[in-house]
């Protein structure tokens, strides 16, 4: 028998843009069923939302969950917080392809999160994700990372020809299984090898398929502008749609450049490029700590990287590069570390790396060497490197969207480790309330980039608006209420004013607790 739920009398934001107005949400099955005042449905489930506004589940743009979803598909890290549906396979990282050197690189990753199953393929992993019901919807991107160390490992030179072709084949393969899209991280090994030629060949496959090209760019603060214009030609030459991953402007002495990043992105626009970027609403990023060092410190994989760091004279010219990329004493007190895997180093999680360098009697950059080697160079960090104004004035352009930029995570179990950041557990409260009650974006504006941009760019059917006939992902929230909790000493927390999730038409989160309904998909591009 098809389920009913009536959500009478709120303020519904469709993700329109337009303003918000009272009706009633008519919800039959997985379907909106109908939309207007005065809906009498006697045998539905009623739900009062009176006082409350109704949005379209939100949709992280820019996730990183392929991994954790396996573990914890219940995500109530993201559940809570309104998301519906996720994007995975962001910054050249994705469950697929995983095979040679790609998965040899995530074999601790999975056995730390408990994952036994084995895969290859994008499809694999997509029917594995199925059998374990996730709570949200899921969809993801192919990783370029994992589809070039599939084939060549973490090597620092280009592709051979015949390289070249079984990349190719892999990206078509991912694609035809359903992935939306590529994507690169050019700070991370293998993808800080690539050329662009090489990113161009390979975009024209996903191209092909109807797919975009999202990018961790090569620099977000010295080259910043480079970077772009790079992400601006693979697009133009590809002849694909380009996200630009989390925007920024990273380190003081590049804050002044936010002006020339809008001029030249509104220029591309101008000239028939389709170009958007997503940002988190916070001004402190996090990805590992081993980040700092040179991209040829990463070559052939974490083993070589331990050879390099315990190697003296290579140490030695690794000390000299890092404090010249980083000549102020303060920069490490912005460095947080966030993460470590070893008993050993548990206490350092949440503390600065300034604060672990006194704590061992060392220059700071010393102690970034012993703690990289202790912990295997697989610790996380936080770097608190933006401008808040910055922030603002990306939001506010109408071709960026919100993404946490992180993992769904439990509250208990393998998937709560460490001090993670904030974003992960408070994005998307922190933009429908802080920055909507602040009046950097109005309600409508708000909504729109938390929900229906990021389905149109992906062309994700049937979701991201209310509307007749979509898919039933409806949020509703007080909107005087909702924000984050979560804090950077303190992440594991849930944001608050988040009334009701309703997932496919199930209610996932029921007066602002979750429920155990697992109702999410995994999302194909079809």
């Amino acid at each position: 028998m098809t389920s009913l739920i009536l959500i009478k009398n709120t303020t519904i934001y469709d993700g329109t843009g337009k303003g918000g107005y009272v009706s009633d949400i008519l919800i039959d099955g997985d379907k909106i069923a109908e939309i207007r005042p005065g809906i009498n449905a006697p045998s539905a489930k009623v739900i009062d939302g009176s006082g409350l506004s109704a949005a379209p589940g939100f949709i992280d743009i820019h996730a990183h969950s392929e991994f954790s979803l396996m573990a914890e598909p219940a995500a109530p890290s993201k559940i809570m917080q309104g998301v519906t549906t996720e994007v995975s396979g962001n910054c050249g990282l994705s469950a697929g392809p995983l095979m040679g050197f790609a998965r040899e690189a995530r074999v601790k990753d999975l056995a730390e999160l408990g994952i036994e199953q084995n895969w290859e393929g994008m499809g694999e992993y997509l029917a594995l994700l199925e059998s374990k019901r996730p709570a949200i919807n899921f969809a993801t991107l192919c990783g370029h990372g994992n589809t070039r160390s599939s084939v060549m490992g973490y090597a620092d030179r280009e592709p051979t020809e015949d390289e070249f072709l079984r990349m190719e084949k892999l990206l078509a393969e991912t694609m035809e299984a359903g992935a939306f899209g590529m994507s690169t991280g050019l700070i991370y090994p293998p993808g800080v090898y690539s050329e662009t030629e090489e990113l161009v060949r390979l975009a024209k496959v996903a191209a092909r398929y109807g797919g975009i090209y999202a990018s961790h760019m090569r620099s977000e603060g010295v080259r910043l502008i480079e970077a772009i214009e790079e992400v601006l030609t693979i697009g133009r030459e590809a002849g694909l749609p380009v996200q630009i991953s989390h925007l920024k402007t990273s380190g003081t002495k590049n804050w002044n450049k936010i002006t020339a990043v809008i001029e030249t992105i509104e220029k591309a626009r101008s000239e028939g490029i389709d170009v958007t970027a997503d940002r988190y609403p916070y001004t402190a990023s996090s990805t590992d700590l081993d980040a700092i060092l040179p991209a040829w410190s990463y070559e052939g994989g974490a083993v070589e990287e331990l050879k390099r760091l315990n190697d003296p004279a290579t140490r030695a010219r690794l000390r000299g590069e890092v404090l010249d990329e980083h000549p102020d004493p303060e920069y490490w007190g912005r460095v947080m570390i966030a993460s470590v895997v070893t008993e050993k180093n548990r206490a350092l999680e949440g503390k600065t790396m300034a604060d672990a360098a006194k704590l061992r009697s060392l220059e700071p950059v010393d102690a970034l060497f012993e703690i990289l080697i202790e912990e295997e160079v697989r610790a996380q960090a936080i770097y608190f490197t933006m401008s808040e104004d910055n922030l603002k004035t990306l939001l506010r352009q109408d071709w960026t969207m919100v993404g946490s930029d992180s993992t769904a995570r439990g509250m208990a179990g393998v998937t709560r480790q460490g001090k993670p950041h904030p974003r992960g557990f408070g994005s998307f409260p922190r933009v429908i309330g802080k920055y909507v009650r602040e009046g950097v974006l109005t309600m409508p504006q708000a909504v729109r980039k938390t929900s229906s941009l990021a389905a149109d760019r992906l062309g994700l059917k049937g979701r991201g608006y209310i509307e007749v006939g979509y898919f039933a992902d409806v949020i509703l929230f007080s909107p005087d209420l909702v924000g984050d909790k979560s804090i950077f000493e303190v992440p594991y927390l849930f944001p608050v004013g988040i009334s009701y999730v309703l997932v496919n038409g199930e209610i996932a989160v029921e007066k602002g607790v979750q429920t155990e309904t697992r109702n999410g998909r995994v999302l194909r591009r079809s």
